[in-house]
């Protein structure tokens, strides 16, 4: 009796080393997902196809809560997903990802979903902003597209902001210790946002809006001030006007600590001719 129970125990560890669960979470470049494993496995021979049907749970990459890791993309992802569920293409309108989607269709071998964003980008009206070639002589091509948009660049307002916190000692002669910012905010047109900051702008808080709408949810992957300015001037852009607040956050009741100042200050940056606009 003992011996079977033993038996049904190691033939019930085995099933949960070399089965996937029906339920299957993945983390996908930070961003979490839940499906189920039916949808991961519905294109034979794709790289998920692969990775769930061909090899054993325990020989897949994992985070620290136990989820499949997947090193891609990961606000990409959800439509590489929803392509998965019912092998159908639907995109929001004024989609500006098609480029960088067809590179994660290609990467996880989705044939008939590359051909469909390839079909796409040939339809395009326009061609710099869906050129997706890495061949020297092609890269030669972009560079004169991108020359020949440059003499084209739509004006208009791009605004910067940024909370920081910084001390000021006791004596007042003192340097001031300044400054820690968390996060860069960017507020304007989504096309110009997109096209200054390219992939270091974080747009996971406004995904879906249209490049002619404009957004005050945007903020950078990166919190250096000076890079930032860097990127607005290589792209025409010059600083019309700042504006700054300060308010004393933290008083402590001992003397001889010094006070902690948080800020907020906003740049705004102009390019071509707007005075015209009301």
């Amino acid at each position: 009796m003992a011996s079977a129970d033993l038996s049904r125990r190691v033939s019930s560890t085995e099933d949960k080393n070399s089965h996937f669960s029906e339920i299957i979470e993945l983390n996908v470049g930070g961003q979490v997902y839940v499906t189920r494993h039916a949808t991961l496995i519905s294109v034979p021979d794709s790289v998920l196809w692969n990775m769930f049907s061909q090899q054993k749970p325990k020989e897949l990459p994992r985070d620290s809560k136990g989820r499949y890791f997947i090193d891609r993309d990961g606000f990409l992802f959800r439509y590489i997903l929803d392509y998965l569920r019912d092998l159908n293409l639907v995109l929001p309108d004024y989609f500006p990802e098609t480029c960088r989607l067809q590179r994660e269709a290609e990467y996880f071998q989705l044939h008939q979903l590359s051909k469909c964003l390839t079909m796409k980008m040939s339809k395009g009206s326009s061609v710099s902003a869906d050129i997706c070639q890495s061949d020297s002589d092609e890269g030669a091509l972009l560079g004169a597209v991108r020359e020949s948009a440059a003499s084209q660049r739509k004006s208009g307002y791009i605004t910067i902001g940024y909370r920081g916190t910084y001390t000021i000692g006791r004596d007042i002669q003192t340097d001031a210790k300044f400054r820690r910012v968390a996060r860069i905010t960017v507020c304007g047109k989504t096309s110009l946002a997109k096209e200054v900051f390219g992939d270091t702008l974080n747009d996971s808080r406004d995904p879906d809006r249209p490049p002619e709408r404009y957004t005050s949810r945007y903020y950078l992957k990166f919190n250096f001030l000076e890079q930032a300015f860097d990127k607005l001037s290589e792209a025409g852009f010059h600083m019309v006007a700042c504006s700054s607040t300060g308010t004393c956050a933290y008083v402590s009741n001992d003397p001889t600590e010094d006070k902690i100042w948080a800020s907020y200050t906003e740049y705004v940056f102009s390019r071509g001719d707007v005075s015209g606009r009301g």
